[in-house]
């Protein structure tokens, strides 16, 4: 690794826009024409802060276009309010879709951005009742809101978590059965370096169990769940490309060594898929 922390803007992300979609992905740009996989994820499959996250590593190892459509903080909600990225999918002889938690998506309490989908925008009356002292307007932020019912009222908190959960499995499943071609879900587990202290509302990708992922992977083609070693979390922010002020986000994301067994985890599961 050439260096551990350059500094700001050391990394480009060569930007790029798919179609007509407003969203930059990372790039570089990769055609949706002939043989090609596509990802679909959040900050992780996007690859912040690291040179080669792993699909750049598999177009690499394997000598096939990789379309990175790996978004920061996207939820379900911004594949289905693209028709570009379905698009691409239809088009694409493998998609993954890198599971995301079930914080970043419009439900019956909430509403979130429809792009970027961190962005809480409003409460449904349901959650206004359940939670009259709550100023609503004083939140920017999916986490920072739901963060703060939990430590209001555990027990009312619950039932915000249960209808995310619901919510996640039947917009899961709508996303899949849109996707033509096969989809190899990726499961990926805490990615955090060692010694990082745990969320509140739980480790990454928040809500999910196995109940929600098992009611979901019918309608996949595979399923492939990779839960970073100790030895990858261990390098913790080593080798990725952060300033000095951005040291805690990057700890909270996947470094070049998880990247690299992301990667080792899922080529045999795309070869399958081709």
């Amino acid at each position: 690794m050439a260096y551990e922390h350059p500094g700001a803007g050391a990394l480009d992300y060569l930007p790029c826009r798919y179609g007509q979609s407003k969203l930059l992905f990372r790039g570089p740009q990769r055609s949706l024409e002939g043989t090609f996989c596509a990802f679909l994820g959040g900050t992780e499959t996007y690859g912040k802060f690291v040179e080669n996250p792993f699909p750049a590593l598999l177009e690499s190892d394997m000598g096939v276009p990789m379309v990175n459509l790996g978004y920061q903080n996207a939820g379900v909600d911004l594949y289905l309010n693209e028709p570009v990225l379905l698009e691409a999918c239809a088009r694409a002889k493998v998609t993954v879709i890198q599971l995301p938690g079930a914080q970043n998506m419009t439900n019956r309490y909430y509403s979130v951005h429809p792009r970027r989908n961190d962005r809480f925008l409003h409460a449904a009356q349901i959650l206004q009742t359940v939670y009259r002292e709550v100023d609503f307007t004083d939140f920017h932020f999916t986490r920072h809101m739901l963060k703060t019912l939990k430590t209001l009222s555990p027990e009312r908190y619950v039932l915000v978590e249960r209808e995310l959960r619901e919510a996640w499995v039947a917009r899961m499943r709508q996303l899949l059965q849109q996707i033509e071609g096969p989809t190899v879900l990726l499961w990926l587990g805490n990615c955090q370096a060692e010694g990082t202290a745990q969320d509140s509302l739980g480790p990454d990708p928040l809500f999910l169990d196995r109940h929600m992922v098992e009611a979901i992977t019918p309608f996949a083609t595979e399923l492939l769940e990779v839960n970073p070693s100790a030895s990858a979390r261990a390098f913790g922010t080593i080798g990725m490309a952060c300033a000095e002020m951005e040291l805690p986000a990057a700890a909270h994301v996947p470094g070049p060594m998880i990247h690299a067994e992301v990667a080792a985890a899922l080529e045999p599961a795309i070869r399958r898929c081709l």
